[in-house]
């Protein structure tokens, strides 16, 4: 019965219980607890994990459920906490860096301090977008190598960074500013600014702050010398006066407002500098190659590299210097062995761990040389427009295009820099791209040495002595690439820390290690075959015989031709066929005398496959080598897709090299060209037909090179071969190490050439390095955007500003010398009657002045020159004679440079003892008669006549008056007289008579006799003239009514103020050429900057704004491409249509687009034209010489309808019927175009467009693909 009624309970809960569970240590023991609160255990829960359970724990977790991630579950994620919205903190910013410290300066013996000196702090918040310095620290790791277009490059070598020392020392210099007067209260960029009147003055105007009374708490150290030292200071009354403190003399000028402050001047005088000896200014040395090297190897006990063979003498001098850290310009022959300078630098750099760059002008000779090289040293890298190998290597190869970006993108690459080659240096005299070699050479910095490799040129020393020569100096600076605004006039650094000097030690030679020998081949058959005729021997005679051996043999076959077939038959080159009969006797001739591999030149790429295509029966190869280049041809083409492999190109290519025959052009697919040239190198190749390019691009010689014409044409008109061009060409013959001689044939197809042609064709001088420098809006505004730099310093070292800019150091000291001169100068009296004496001066001079323009005008002119016949009465006025009356005797009739034979009077020479001891004449004053009208002269004794030929300039004036003279009989009795034996006979009576006549004008007139008026006789109505003539009036009248004339001290005054005012002129002259005011492309660049100014790029105080930042980012066509971003032109379109439209800029080949584009691209083609119109107008509007037509000119849309079936798909097979184009040209529009794009994409990032970039990015990566695209061989 109870345990019914028992209450049910529910089990109580562990924790409501009183007691507590505790485990102790690891085995497992319980201990129950009574205290709230304890611990659960006192170790973690079981025995300590191990390996195995760790793995299991894991697997189990986390691989076989995934739900125990904190991904998959919110209870398992991170916490996170709301932060407090605080918008005031993103106002606030970084104080700026002090740039100065304070020092304490104390007492030697006791410790005590004196005062304190501020010290300024080097390499203060130096950073990669503020500074020019290397010591500023590296960028990001991603921008090391290409750099960035905002940040700045290092300081080029000819601009010395200025140091602490050189800020102390132009301190001394600096004069005292007056705080009161003559100060922008404004400065530019800022809406408001600092009002520096006294504060005792008016309050200031709304906007401005007082300068006064912020600085009114501070002590400007301005106080009485007394009272300082009735104060004891430093050391406070009483304290010990120290006479060497430096607090005792008046503070110096300081460069900023915290130095007015802080700065105190120090009583310690630098020492003097020791005198310097003068300045040598040979910065070109001459290397002696004759002289054997004979302690070569005890100079350099253990070179850097070391080659199999023995290196020649002109190399052994060029590895001297460049251990000695020298540059050096090495001019030589084809072949002669230059690279064996580029290795030992790269070996050089290897040793020393820094890193060489080696610049080439052209792709495919960077590719080239990236196998040799790699294939000798190992750690090289390749970096062109679409490849990038080994980037951090030591040594790289690129173009010169891409140097020129990295110095300008600040790249860090040129910090470990120790060397730059500069391969084919005379590649400078290009038009189009020469100015990147002088860009590149002017912007290096000075740690960087130079080697220059070029072909022989003549003026090899004129070059080197400009890349030595000091030129730029740079803008005055304060600290760290700061601009002094604050101090516009502080004085120029000295010049041993303004100015870089380096030599540059040229090494020339003309020898040749396989000499050549030139011949004329007239033969057309195999019966003709024999006639060939040394022209010029290997030792340079040029056999005339041989040439008229060729002509009779010519001469022979063409009256031959002419009784077989009729005289009217054309005796010039016929044609396809006429070419295949030359080339087959000839290479017939050539292969039975063993002188194959050959390089024919032909200056035409349709040419080079005529003549090809045209040799189906010769075949070159044995079966042996025919099975090596199948097997190569396979190796190769494999890379490609099958469509590409079946190119009618490359099918066409492959069965001529079956048959030892190439073809090389412009025209060729990049992958054959290099297939080309490899088997060339093997000697599979026989016979090759080649432009030019081959000679500049790859170095690969020949047993004989033959040239198919001496005529070219140069883009404009046809014309024979430079010297300097048939050099480069035929020093392709002769293999070093195989042949004897090099054999040079020139082709006779129809006439044979001018034997005064071939002479200076062979043996002319080749052509001299000549400047090429150019502006573009890339420089400028690359310049523009930093301070430090001037594109007028760019301009004054320039190859083209040289000749003027050489002879700076003597201008200098001249002006110098003038100064101290004119110093020394007593001041003229200008007081009284001779108050007018300088106006005078200056009336004179002016008038002289437009006599003498009028003057040259009438020379000028049609009619002046008409009234210059004979007879005519002339005055005649140079070095001989001075205003002397003289008659027309005999005019030339060379119309460009025209000689007067003039009778002119003159006094009969007394022959005396005491003639030479005479002393010379003094300065003659003068007077209002002399300067108006012409005061004639009149002979003191017996009057004489002489007979001279006068230039335009030694006429004086034309006078109204014309005499019958016979002129014939007056020379010819003038020629008898001269002769010894009848110079004592009395004149003819012809002669008689016209000198009377003139005495007695010369008597009649003695101001002058009647001229003719240029306005009214000789009708020039131009407006300096009319202007001129009224001008000259105005001051006859002015000096005629002078009052100096009339006292007697006039002469003397006169005199001196004259000596001054000459020098003045002088020294004028002297500041002109030194100033950028002389520079010949000053007015162009004001013109460009105008035109950048214009179109948003840059603001009225000359910075660089976003749209010129993102022009400095492109590598061509920076305003178009620029205009058309902003314009939102690209960014609608597709990424195959904007790689389209963008073809029209790159593409070389001219021609419409075509009616079958997409209405897209029409519309597209007419806004890409419609902006590049708008450009041309604004820069004829701005003055610049190129007319909108011309501009627009440069874009060709020919191969847009090709770029736009290959951006979607289209297999390059199918491209060839879309356009007549070669193949290799339409391969290198679309490589430059995807090097575009990538510019386009940089752009479109810097300025927020990430649409664009994109579009971009995809166009690039449609673009890539394919044979357009495949590796080079060379890299592989």
């Amino acid at each position: 019965m109870l345990e019914t009624e028992r209450l049910v309970l529910p089990p109580a809960d562990p924790l409501d219980l009183p007691l507590r569970a505790l485990e102790v240590g690891c085995t497992g023991r319980w201990e129950l607890l009574s205290v709230p609160g304890a611990p659960e255990s006192t170790l973690p829960h079981g025995l300590p994990p191990c390996a195995p359970d760790l793995q299991q724990e894991v697997q189990q977790l986390f691989l076989s459920s995934p739900a125990w991630l904190p991904l998959h579950g919110v209870e398992h994620s991170a916490r996170k906490w709301q932060r407090k919205a605080d918008p005031w903190s993103l106002l606030t910013a970084l104080g700026a860096p002090v740039p100065s410290d304070l020092q304490a300066q104390r007492h030697p013996t006791t410790g005590q301090i004196l005062g304190y000196k501020e010290v300024l702090l080097e390499n203060t918040n130096l950073s990669a977008t503020t500074s020019l310095s290397l010591r500023r620290p590296p960028g990001p790791a991603s921008q090391s190598l290409w750099g960035n277009p905002t940040q700045y490059p290092f300081w080029p070598a000819g601009m010395d960074e200025p140091t602490i020392t050189d800020l102390s020392t132009r301190e001394e210099a600096e004069e005292e500013i007056d705080f009161e007067k003559d100060l922008l209260t404004i400065p530019p960029g800022f809406k408001k600014g600092v009002d520096f009147a006294p504060k005792d003055g008016p309050a200031p105007a709304p906007g401005l702050l007082s300068l006064s009374r912020l600085l009114e708490p501070l002590d400007l150290g301005g106080g009485d010398e007394d009272e300082s030292e009735a104060a004891g200071w430093p050391g406070g009354p009483g304290g010990d006066t120290v006479s060497a403190s430096p607090c005792n003399v008046p503070l110096a000028r300081a460069s900023s407002l915290e130095d007015l402050v802080l700065k105190e001047a120090s009583t310690v005088t630098s020492p003097l500098e020791p005198p310097r000896p003068a300045p040598q200014e040979q910065w070109a040395v001459p290397v002696d190659v004759t002289s054997p090297v004979g302690d070569f190897y005890r100079l350099i006990p253990q070179p850097a590299f070391q080659w199999t063979f023995e290196p020649d003498v002109f190399q052994k001098q060029a590895i001297l210097h460049l251990e000695q850290h020298d540059s050096v310009f090495v001019a030589a022959h084809t072949s002669a062995g230059k690279t064996v300078v580029a290795e030992y630098a790269i070996a050089l750099a290897q040793k020393h761990m820094t890193r060489t760059i080696y610049t080439s002008p052209i792709k495919a000779l960077s590719n080239q040389k990236f196998r040799d090289f790699r294939n000798t040293f190992g750690d090289v890298g390749l970096l062109t427009g679409d490849v990038q190998l080994h980037p951090e290597a030591s040594c790289l190869i690129m173009t010169t295009e891409i140097l020129r970006s990295m110095l300008y993108s600040g790249s860090d690459v040129i910090r470990d820099l120790e060397w730059v080659i500069f391969d084919e240096v005379h590649y400078i005299n290009d038009a189009e791209r020469g100015v990147v070699w002088e860009e590149v050479l002017i912007m290096l910095p000075d740690h960087v040495s130079i080697i220059l490799l070029s072909a022989t040129v003549p003026n090899a020393l004129e070059f080197a002595d400009w890349i030595g020569r000091p030129g730029m100096k740079p803008r005055e600076r304060l600290g760290d690439g700061t601009p002094s605004r604050l101090f516009p006039d502080l004085p120029p650094p000295p010049p041993s820390r303004r100015l870089k000097r380096r030599q540059i030690y040229v090494i020339s030679t003309v020898a040749r290690p396989v000499p050549l020998e030139h011949y004329l081949f007239t033969g057309n058959s195999p019966k003709t075959q024999g006639e060939i005729f040394l022209l010029l021997d290997s030792r340079g005679a040029f056999h005339t015989k041989g040439y008229y051996a060729a002509l009779e043999a010519k001469k022979e076959r063409m009256s031959k031709h002419a009784q077989t077939f009729g005289a009217k038959q054309p005796t010039h080159q016929g044609g396809p066929a006429q070419d295949r009969g030359v080339y087959l006797s000839l290479l017939a001739s050539l292969r039975t005398r063993a002188q194959l591999p050959v390089v024919v030149f032909t200056f035409s790429r349709g040419r080079c496959d005529e003549q090809a295509s045209g040799l189906t029966s010769l075949d070159l190869t044995t079966s042996s080598e025919k099975s090596e280049i199948h097997l190569f041809l396979q190796r190769c083409l494999a890379r490609l897709r099958g469509s590409d492999r079946q190119l009618p190109q490359v099918l066409h290519m492959s069965e001529l090299l079956r048959r030892g025959l190439g073809v090389h052009h412009s025209g060729i697919l990049p992958i054959l060209k290099e297939i080309v040239e490899m088997l060339f190198s093997r000697g599979l190749v026989k016979v090759l037909f080649a432009t030019e390019t081959f000679a500049m691009g790859v170095n690969m010689p020949a047993r004989t090179v033959v040239f198919d014409s001496m005529r070219k044409h140069d883009g404009s008109t046809f014309r024979d071969l430079l010297p300097g061009e048939y050099v480069q060409m035929a020093g392709r013959a002769g293999r070093r190490g195989l042949d004897p001689t090099g054999t040079v044939i020139l082709l006779c197809k129809g006439r044979v050439p001018e034997m005064a042609d071939l002479h200076r064709m062979m043996m002319g001088k080749p052509s001299q390095l000549q400047s090429q420098f150019r502006l573009t809006y890339t420089m400028i505004l690359n310049l523009l955007r930093v301070d430090a730099l001037r594109v007028e310093d760019m301009m004054k070292r320039s190859f083209s500003e040289f000749p003027s800019r050489k002879d700076s150091k003597a201008h200098e000291q001249a002006l110098a010398e003038l100064t101290k001169k004119l110093g020394a100068l007593e001041e003229p009296d200008t007081t009284g009657q001779l108050a007018d004496l300088p106006e005078y001066y200056s009336w004179g001079e002016e008038l002289t002045e437009i006599q003498n323009m009028i003057q040259q005008c009438i020379m000028e002119s049609v009619n002046g020159l008409k009234s210059l016949s004979a007879g005519r009465v002339v005055v005649v006025k140079n070095q001989q004679h001075h205003n002397a009356l003289g008659v027309i005797l005999q005019v030339s009739s060379n119309s460009t440079s025209r000689v007067f034979t003039t009778l002119v009077l003159c006094e009969k020479p007394v022959v005396s003892e005491s003639q030479q001891d005479k002393e010379p004449a003094t300065p003659d004053v003068p007077h209002p008669d002399d300067l108006v009208g012409f005061k004639l002269f009149l002979p003191e004794g017996p009057c004489d006549h002489t007979v001279a030929k006068l230039q335009p300039g030694d006429i004086a004036a034309i006078s109204s008056k014309v005499l019958r003279v016979n002129g014939e009989k007056i020379l010819e009795d003038f020629s008898k007289r001269q002769q010894p034996k009848f110079r004592k006979d009395p004149p003819l009576a012809a002669v008689t008579t016209a000198v009377q006549e003139l005495l007695r004008l010369a008597q009649t007139y003695p101001a002058g006799p009647p001229t003719l008026d240029p306005v009214n006789d000789l009708q020039l109505k131009d407006v300096s003239v009319v202007e001129g003539g009224l001008r000259a009036r105005k001051l006859e009248e002015l000096i005629w009514g002078a009052q100096c004339v009339h006292s007697p001290r006039f002469p003397a005054q006169y005199l001196r103020l004259q000596e001054r005012m000459q020098i003045q002129k002088e020294m004028e002259r002297l500041r002109f050429l030194l100033s950028d005011q002389s520079l010949l492309l000053l007015p162009e660049y004001h013109q460009r900057v105008e035109v950048l100014r214009t179109l948003g790029y840059v603001d009225e105080a000359g910075t660089v704004k976003l749209a010129g930042r993102v022009a400095c980012a492109m590598s061509s066509h920076e305003l178009l491409l620029t205009e058309l971003m902003f314009d939102n032109a690209l960014s609608t379109l597709r990424p195959e249509e904007i790689a389209a439209l963008l073809s029209g800029l790159v593409c070389q080949s001219p021609g419409d687009p075509g009616d079958q584009l997409p209405s897209t691209l029409k519309q597209g083609v007419e806004r890409v034209r419609a902006v590049a119109k708008r450009i041309g107008e604004v820069q004829v509007a701005c003055g610049l010489n190129q007319t909108v037509e011309e501009f627009v000119g440069e874009l060709n849309f020919g191969l847009v309808e090709v770029v736009y079936e290959w951006a979607r798909g289209m297999p390059f097979s199918e491209l060839a019927g879309l356009s007549g184009t070669p193949e290799g040209l339409v391969v290198r529009c679309i490589q430059r175009l995807a090097e575009m794009c990538r510019s386009l994409r940089g752009a479109a990032r810097l300025v927020g467009e990430p649409v664009l970039g994109a579009k971009m990015e995809t166009a690039a990566t449609l673009l890539r693909r394919d044979i357009v695209f495949a590796a080079s061989l060379y890299t592989q």
